[in-house]
């Protein structure tokens, strides 16, 4: 599941808040071993992915870094280059 988190620090362009949302969610998916919790436990997931999403977006935002900003595109073609390689057989 956590395969699915990425890196969202220091893209150009910046990180969506699509992005924070999906890997809060797939971090409170992992941590609780529910894909889609029953409804007993509902709200509790669900305010665990919003809080997670809110204090990831001010992490992203607080940071800083001297390194220039990664390009998505090339970015998402060495990972589909490393998955290849990895899946070949």
């Amino acid at each position: 599941m956590c395969r699915n988190i990425k890196t969202l620090f220091n893209f150009e362009p910046g990180v969506t808040e699509t992005e924070i949302n999906a890997a809060a969610l797939q971090y409170v998916r992992k941590l609780s071993g529910f894909n889609k919790p029953s409804k007993a436990n509902e709200a509790a997931f669900n305010t665990a992915v919003e809080q997670i999403a809110a204090i990831s977006g001010i992490l992203l935002k607080s940071l800083e870094t001297n390194a220039p900003p990664k390009n998505r595109e090339i970015e998402a073609m060495k990972a589909r280059e490393r998955s290849a390689i990895r899946f070949a057989k």
